[in-house]
């Protein structure tokens, strides 16, 4: 075979699959906002991956895993349209085989989601059906082997035009349909109740004043979000529906209105995710607003011998909450604000979980619509059966905000600064050491709750040369963060954050 033959096949393999996907996402957009194959390949491969794989993609790309999971599966499909065409020219019919093979791999992917029924077979098969025929269409049979038996250039080039126009235009409706009905636009529509109990204002003395320091309310477009969900669900305040069920006197069934009936309590609270490393940044604290949890437990009537709350996202993840961290009198929330505004979609919206003192991965279930009332020894949530930890109580944590890592200082006075949690049981006290000297006290700003992060300060005579700074908190209790490190999967991450910063001399200043 020439070099041009090998180039067509391969143009030929990546316009077929590029067709497939396109129709594809679009059939999905008229069975389900769930039923699109791409997504549902990417989200197959997250939960059957091995633990190693999903814990080394989040230490490697934090926030970005998701993003960094689709350009892998694009690049995967990449590969595999190319194969495909050269096959399909060198070995017809068998490149089909390939198209068929991956397309089979689609109908299994939709259809093993959570949320799936039996129209979810549909996109996938229309994707191979249109894969398949753009690859005979463009490979021709055998007569592209030859450049003398098959299309001409210019015949071959507009063929692929067309059908990469075509593919383009579908992917593009698929986009705007998929829009249609935005929830983005009712959001902007909601107005948030009045809290018959309102959070206590933040005190002057809670906040640090000190460029670098971290906020003490973390801004909505800057708190992290960890979850499995690749698509955002997009689920309306007239779609959204909460079914309590299980081991309860009566079943409910909750609809936004009647949400927005019952006593709202505004709190604010620290979350923190269990992959967070030592010095991470996956934590936030934020002003919710939302209906106590255990209002809701009451009108059921829960079971004496029920000890766990399993939770149902829209898309099918679940976590699992031991019911006495709703029931024990702390502000577990379903939240339907966050910081004054409606939750952010990538946040919950319509309605979430927010419950002081868990990991997230055990508590706050966003987007949620199922509570079932069980026992952990009948019931396993989405991390639990991959091994992560069960009941998950946050650990304490402290981290060094400024100075920057391995910035250089002037020598003299240096203010170090930073940010500890230990939600529930609240921090006591904040040491901070250089090098191998003794720990001394840092000064803390006021304590707002026991349930939100405290900030820290240190002032620190710097001299010359290179130094390591260390901080390490106590929680309210009087347990000391331990120096152990202790990677953050199954069930949270230990040890003394530090820092390596230079000191300038004089001379250098």
């Amino acid at each position: 075979m020439r070099v041009e033959t090998y180039v067509r096949a391969a143009v030929a393999g990546i316009l077929a699959v590029a067709a497939g996907v396109a129709v594809g996402e679009l059939v999905a957009v008229l069975v389900s906002p769930f039923a699109s194959p791409y997504q549902a390949v990417a989200a197959f491969l997250v939960d059957h991956a091995p633990a190693f794989a999903r814990e080394w993609a989040i230490d490697t790309f934090g926030t970005a895993d998701k993003p960094a999971l689709m350009v892998g599966v694009g690049a995967a499909l990449l590969a595999l349209a190319v194969v495909a065409g050269i096959i399909q020219v060198r070995k017809p019919p068998w490149g089909i085989a390939v198209v068929v093979a991956f397309a089979a791999f689609g109908v299994v992917a939709t259809t093993t989601r959570p949320t799936s029924d039996p129209s979810f077979v549909l996109p996938p098969l229309a994707a191979g059906i249109v894969a398949a025929g753009v690859l005979v269409l463009l490979c021709a049979g055998s007569r592209i082997r030859t450049a003398e038996a098959g299309w001409n250039r210019r015949q071959f080039l507009t063929a692929a035009v067309l059908i990469g126009a075509a593919s383009g235009a579908s992917a593009l409706v698929a986009r705007q349909l998929s829009r249609a009905g935005d929830v983005l636009a009712e959001r902007r529509r909601v107005r948030l109740p009045v809290p018959a109990s309102a959070a206590e204002p933040i005190p002057d003395g809670a906040q640090l004043q000190i460029e670098g320091a971290t906020p003490f309310v973390t801004d909505n477009a800057e708190f992290y979000r960890i979850d499995t969900a690749l698509q955002v669900p997009r689920l309306s305040t007239q779609d959204w529906r909460l079914r309590v069920h299980g081991m309860v006197d009566d079943e409910l069934t909750l609809d936004w209105d009647d949400l927005l009936a019952m006593s709202m309590s505004e709190r604010v609270i620290t979350l923190s995710c269990v992959s967070n490393e030592v010095g991470g940044d996956l934590a936030g604290n934020a002003r919710w607003l939302g209906v106590p949890m255990r209002d809701i437990l009451d009108r059921v009537g829960v079971r004496g011998d029920a000890d766990m709350l399993l939770s149902t996202s829209v898309d099918g993840w679940t976590s699992g909450t031991p019911l006495e961290a709703v029931t024990d009198g702390r502000d577990a929330l379903l939240a339907i604000g966050m910081n004054g505004e409606p939750l952010p979609l990538e946040h919950g919206y319509p309605v979430r979980q927010v419950i002081p003192g868990l990991y997230g991965f055990v508590s706050a279930c966003k987007w949620v619509t199922d509570w079932e009332i069980t026992r952990f020894d009948r019931a396993e949530a989405y991390w639990t059966e991959r091994g992560w930890g069960v009941r998950a109580p946050i650990k304490t944590a402290s981290r060094i905000d400024r100075p920057a890592p391995l910035s250089t200082q002037p020598a003299g006075r240096v203010v170090v600064a930073g940010t500890a949690w230990a939600q529930h049981r609240g921090i006591s006290a904040v040491e901070v050491r250089v090098d191998d000297g003794p720990w001394q006290r840092a000064e803390l700003a006021e304590q707002y709750s026991i349930d939100a992060w405290r900030q820290w300060t240190f002032a620190w005579d710097a001299v010359p040369g290179q130094h390591t700074i260390y901080c390490r908190a106590t929680d309210g209790a009087g347990r000391v963060q331990p120096e152990q490190r202790v990677a953050p999967i199954p069930d949270g991450a230990t040890g003394w954050h530090s820092r390596v910063i230079r000191v300038a001399d004089a001379q250098s200043q």
